[in-house]
């Protein structure tokens, strides 16, 4: 599973048992995500959570690290059996919205901002699986 977290909303997506491919799962308020993800993992086998690590394009830390790094704390208290890797997320919004395009998805629902965010984190787990082959 991958998190793109954000300040207001987060965007969820999940791959197949065999992870051959990553789809949008929901984008969820940030403020109910831990909630969201302990429940979720009750009901489905959850091998680890893959968190967007906002940096600028320059590589520096973004104004938003701080928030993903007190949630990522609060995860392995919680849940240390199951493992939060970070990885990059640069450039994943700006795919998303050419994905968007590409698809022929009409301007109103290019401007939805939690369909970004589903899709950028559906980005980020496919990313992460194909580095893992």
């Amino acid at each position: 599973m991958s998190i793109d977290y954000g300040k207001k909303r987060t965007g969820l997506a999940v791959t197949d048992p065999l992870q051959l491919i990553a789809g949008g799962l929901a984008t969820v308020s940030t403020s109910e995500l831990f909630d969201y993800l302990c429940r979720y993992v009750e009901r489905e086998p959850v091998e680890r959570l893959v968190i967007g690590e906002p940096r600028q394009p320059n590589g520096q830390p973004s104004e938003n690290l701080a928030r993903v790094q007190q949630f990522v704390n609060r995860w392995r208290k919680a849940m240390p059996q199951i493992p939060i890797e970070y990885y990059d997320e640069r450039f994943t919004s700006v795919l998303a919205h050419q994905a968007m395009l590409e698809g022929g998805l009409r301007r109103k629902a290019r401007q939805d901002k939690a369909l970004v965010d589903e899709i950028s984190a559906t980005i980020i787990l496919q990313d992460y699986m194909r580095s893992r082959k």
